[in-house]
């Protein structure tokens, strides 16, 4: 299936039933009175998160949707029958954003959890409403209000507790096949990863974490080289940021300009994302000797100014992995331990993944608004190359032969 995590839909929630103006009208009755019913309320549309899903690509395809309208009222008191509420779901970590005014309408990260986006229409009000001791016969009725409706941008960023960040060929989806039991493609050449990859690594009984593979970055993927910067806003829900250096790249680049290339796009992408919470994981020690290893760490922890937890490890032989993954464990604990016995830290960690999620859509639309004045440039020079072309250029002479 294919994996989509930004969808634009349009969602129009259900108008309300007409109130009804009808008399009671029986035999031997005198003087019934009104007996027009209320109508209906329109149906309202619901977002709600479903652990089922894992992308959202049937909202590439189908753009708008509707929720039942009510119906209207009846004679003899009778109400009309109100729509069905509309329920779209989606996949867990979705974020809801309302593209009019910009504003983010909810963030749907528990399974089950819903959201209302389009309220539906009040029903409109029978004639029996408006009868009173002066108004014995009232003709006077309300239609049903019309229902919300939005234009709504869904963005999914995938739940995990670490975000693996590195250039393509880093030894990233080979660390998640080692750690956990999820099998991403794996090959020797760059972008084999094309889609962000989820693995539960399981460190004993009742202790495990997950873990997301996104591609990799390359220089200049702030501006648009190579898969651009479009997952990295999957890293925002990440507590820990492990960045993998390959130690023995096949192209021949140095590890130290490498690392300092990917903390330069994160920092282009989103200062507040660059400032999280971010291990060092120097790869493939098993590919060249312990003299030019130490080397090599040597310089890669000077250009980065590094000052945090540094790792070495052979991905491929699953050497080092296991301490990694315990130190992670207790890492993630003791943050939730934390959280638990101050709810406001809590509120600390949320404000943090809302900037870096406001940060991450202002930079890509600003990427996105280029590249679109660029075509536009680009589209008005080819207008202006044909206008230049004249029509003695491409004058041929026939020569008619009777």
């Amino acid at each position: 299936m294919k994996f989509v995590d930004e969808a634009s839909i349009k969602v129009f929630a259900g108008k309300g039933g007409n109130g009804s103006m009808s008399f009671r009208r029986e035999k031997y009755v005198a003087r019934g009175g009104p007996d027009g019913g209320d109508g209906g309320d329109g149906g309202s549309v619901i977002i709600q998160a479903d652990i089922g899903l894992n992308t959202m690509v049937d909202y590439r395809f189908v753009r708008s949707y509707r929720a039942e309208i009510g119906a209207g009222g009846r004679g003899r008191n009778c109400t009309g029958l109100s729509g069905e509420d509309l329920v779209l779901k989606v996949p867990v970590g979705t974020t809801i954003i309302d593209e009019d005014i910009g504003e983010v309408l909810g963030d749907l990260s528990v399974d089950g959890q819903q959201l209302v986006v389009a309220q539906g229409g009040f029903h409109g009000l029978g004639n029996t409403r408006f009868k009173s001791s002066t108004n014995r016969a009232p003709r006077q009725t309300t239609p049903g209000s019309e229902g919300e409706q939005r234009s709504l941008k869904l963005e999914l960023k995938v739940l995990a507790d670490v975000g693996l960040l590195g250039l393509p060929n880093a030894g990233k989806s080979t660390f998640i096949r080692a750690v956990s039991a999820a099998k991403p493609k794996v090959a020797d050449y760059p972008f084999t990863t094309l889609v962000p990859n989820l693995g539960v690594v399981k460190v004993e009984a009742h202790r495990s974490f997950v873990v997301a593979d996104i591609p990799g970055l390359i220089e200049g993927a702030s501006e648009g080289a190579g898969l651009g910067i479009r997952f990295l806003k999957h890293l925002t829900r990440n507590r820990i940021l492990l960045h993998l250096v390959d130690m023995a790249p096949y192209d021949g680049v140095d590890p130290a300009e490498a690392a300092v290339s990917i903390v330069r796009e994160l920092e282009r992408f989103s200062p507040t994302l660059a400032a999280r919470e971010r291990w060092l994981l120097l790869n493939k020690s098993d590919l060249i000797d312990a003299e030019t290893f130490a080397e090599r760490r040597a310089a890669v922890l000077k250009a980065l100014d590094w000052q945090g937890p540094v790792y070495e490890m052979s991905a491929i032989r699953s050497e080092g992995t296991a301490a990694l993954c315990g130190d992670m464990m207790t890492y993630l604990e003791e943050c939730r331990a934390r959280e638990a016995a101050d709810p406001e830290l809590v509120e600390i960690e949320s404000g943090l993944q809302t900037r870096m999620q406001e940060e991450a859509r202002e930079r890509i639309a600003e990427l996105r608004a280029r590249h679109q004045r660029a075509a536009e440039e680009a589209a008005s020079e080819s207008e202006d190359d044909d206008d230049d072309f004249d029509d003695d250029d491409f004058d041929v002479e026939v020569e008619y032969v009777p």
